[in-house]
Order: C-alpha cells, then sequence, then structure tokens
C-alpha cells in the first residue's frame, strides 16, 4: 500500500505567510445556528468564509506570478503539479544559506519534481522564519531549467533571496513553465527517490498563486 506524507502548513485565522502581507481570515459566514431555520428539524450546515492573498500557506507559483504574459493557474496543465515523479535535495540550513549549483550536480532532476530541504520550516510561525532564510541562486536555477527540472520547491519563506529586490531564481523558472513552490514541510520525512509529489491549486482564472495541499506518495 502506498504511504501518504503530507507537505502542507496549515491555514488557519490570523496565520501570516509572507511578512508584509495580510494575515488570513477563516470566519463563518453561516454559522449552524443560523443555518437551523433554513432546513428541516435535525439539519444544519456550517459555511465558512475564507479571505487571505494568495501568497498563504504553503502554495505554488505559476507563469503568471511573475509574467504578464504568462500562464495563470486555469492554463497549466495538470500534469505540471500531479504525480510527478520527485526527488528531495539535502541542503541544512546550517551549514550555508545559498544553495547553488553544487546541491545538484550529479543527481538526475529531468522531469522531477526536485524539492530542497533545507529544516528552514522548523522556524514556521515565528520571527525566525522571514529572515535570512535559505534560498536558491541564480545559477542553481539555470542548472535546473537546463537540465529539465519540471517543479521546483522549497521548505523556505522563499526560494529567492529576499535581502534583495531581484527575483532571478522565480524569473528564471517561471519564464520556462517550470513551476515553483514554496513553504513545503516535513521533507524530512521523505526519501530520498522513490515518491511522487502532487501540488494541485484551484484552477483560478487570473491568478498566479494559490495555496496546495502539497504531499508525497511513497510506493
Amino acid at each position: 500500500m502506498p504511504s501518504y506524507i503530507d507537505l502542507s502548513h496549515t491555514i488557519h485565522d490570523g496565520l501570516v505567510t509572507y511578512k508584509g502581507l495580510p494575515a488570513a481570515i477563516v470566519c463563518d459566514y453561516l454559522t449552524r445556528e443560523a443555518s437551523r431555520g433554513r432546513y428541516a428539524p435535525g439539519i444544519e450546515f456550517h459555511i465558512g468564509k475564507v479571505e487571505m492573498v494568495t501568497n498563504t500557506g504553503t502554495y505554488v507559483d505559476s507563469p503568471f506570478h511573475r509574467y504578464e504574459d504568462g500562464k495563470d493557474l486555469s492554463e497549466v496543465e495538470l500534469e505540471k503539479f500531479v504525480d510527478l515523479e520527485g526527488i528531495v535535495i539535502r541542503a541544512d540550513y546550517r551549514k550555508g544559506l545559498a544553495i547553488t549549483t553544487e546541491a545538484f550536480k550529479g543527481k538526475e532532476i529531468r522531469g522531477r519534481a526536485v524539492l530542497v530541504h533545507t529544516g528552514w520550516a522548523e522556524h514556521w510561525a515565528t520571527d525566525v522564519y522571514f529572515e535570512n532564510h535559505p534560498f536558491l541562486t541564480e545559477d542553481a536555477a539555470i542548472y535546473l531549467r537546463d537540465n529539465g527540472a519540471k517543479l521546483v520547491g522549497i521548505d523556505s519563506h522563499n526560494i529567492d533571496d529576499t535581502r534583495g529586490n531581484a527575483r532571478p531564481v522565480h524569473s528564471v523558472l517561471l519564464r520556462n513553465e517550470i513551476i515553483v513552490a514554496e513553504h513545503l514541510c516535513n521533507l524530512e520525512n521523505v526519501p530520498d527517490e522513490g515518491f511522487s509529489f502532487t501540488a494541485a491549486p484551484p484552477k483560478v482564472k487570473g491568478a498566479g498563486t494559490f495555496p496546495v495541499r502539497a504531499f508525497a506518495k511513497t510506493r
């Protein structure tokens, strides 16, 4: 039987995923008590309301997030999000924040979801998470592009170095329709190889980013 490993953070009321962006609001639209008058005796329902920016929780970026002419979430093919052959690259943040080409050399990444396990997810929901986080370098992004990665994910605050305003990794990957997944977690529980990865967002027109329930399926 396959085993499933959840790689997503929980979205809850008040969650701030990216410093400077508003917190998620998760609340009632229709409470169970208020619904009782609408249905037969003993029947009740709850309807929730969620208000959030699309960069909330664990999410994927499609080309439209970076490029006006790029594919949005409704236009990206399902095979870019679902049942991707996966590989985990171990890059402990304690050994350095910049993840270069060297981390990927000698690895079979063509056609795969390349998930970078830095360990930074241990700082989730703390002020530390937002600052001086691990990231990929531009040369690493070019290497992943040239060697045929289908999706690149990381368990960090951003796949780019946010200490500056340039975003070369997003630019390289999304220009070439390589999906980016950010704020993953639990990668320490995933084997280096021998698993598939899924992170499918809703089919939203005009959006380039959206939360996902990301998971690995081991065989």
